[in-house]
């Protein structure tokens, strides 16, 4: 069974500040102000976020990675009517390209220490204009920039030019919030076996190898459409091995090379939390709070 005290004392001793904040308002009842006023030291001038909110890009500069991290983690602390979610839609206008969607990681980020695989490309990326909008779309918040954002996802899903694990993963969560569900339920029935087929999932866990992603990965969450892809006897089982993956210090591991030893504990007081978050949606928590259960 999951310790929780275990994985508590594990944000305590090596957590970032923001998770630790995040941490106690999810499972321990604290107030969500800390966390927002965590967010708010990452913010930059231009409206933007960086300084190492997301842990591979250690940059000051503002960059799509950590404002996808701000959306995520406003949104989980019903922070969502802050002002920093409209800072973020605004920067993100500022960075927008002419078919609708950002880039991977914008230039600047190459001033500073960054982990190899965060490069510029000349093509919009789908993972972070999905992942941006995913969030503004469950949450229902309108902005002139989400309409442009939705037209790129909608394109590149339904013409198929939404390719590899990481793609896939956040065309499926803009899929589940998106308001047309018949829409995009026919999209997920399409992407389902793509992902089996393209060795993108791995449904059997006695197979799991890697950084190859897991059905839960995918639909982290039971009421999200894109359950429909995978048999509950799969869920329970990488729910199983999710639970399991608890290390003898309390805390979680992430399959991805640690290429720096201070992102290395930032990813895992991340990816801790996550492990949590999955776990107490799916019912595999004791003592998790009414929202994770």
């Amino acid at each position: 069974m999951t310790d929780l005290d275990a994985a508590a004392d594990f944000i305590w001793r090596h957590a970032r500040l923001i998770d630790r904040h995040r941490f106690a308002h999810l499972f321990l009842g604290a107030d969500a102000a800390p966390v927002v006023r965590a967010l708010r030291a990452h913010q930059n001038p231009d409206g933007g976020f960086g300084h190492a909110l997301e842990p591979d890009i250690r940059t000051p500069s503002s960059q799509p990675g950590a404002t996808m991290h701000v959306l995520e983690m406003l949104a989980e602390a019903g922070a969502f009517d802050d002002p920093m979610v409209g800072d973020v839609c605004d920067f993100l206008a500022t960075i927008t390209r002419d078919d609708g969607g950002i880039p991977f990681v914008l230039a600047s980020a190459m001033e500073h220490p960054h982990a190899p695989w965060w490069q510029p490309a000349d093509e919009s990326s789908v993972i972070q204009t999905a992942a941006h909008a995913a969030v503004l779309l469950e949450r229902r918040r309108a902005h002139p920039w989400l309409d442009g954002a939705t037209a790129f996802c909608w394109e590149r899903i339904e013409s198929g030019r939404v390719d590899g694990a990481y793609g896939l993963r956040y065309a499926v969560a803009f899929l589940d919030a998106v308001p047309d569900e018949a829409r995009a339920v026919a999209a997920l029935d399409r992407i389902g076996p793509r992902l089996v087929e393209e060795g993108l999932v791995t449904v059997d866990p006695a197979t799991l190898a890697g950084e190859t992603f897991t059905p839960l990965q995918y639909s982290p969450r039971p009421e999200l459409r894109s359950r429909r892809m995978f048999a509950p006897e799969a869920i329970d089982a990488h729910l199983d091995v999710l639970a399991a993956g608890q290390q003898d210090d309390g805390g979680w591991t992430f399959p991805w090379p640690a290429w720096c030893p201070a992102a290395e504990l930032d990813w895992r007081g991340y990816v801790t939390i996550d492990a949590l978050k999955v776990l107490g949606a799916n019912g595999r928590l004791a003592g998790a709070p009414a929202a994770l259960s």
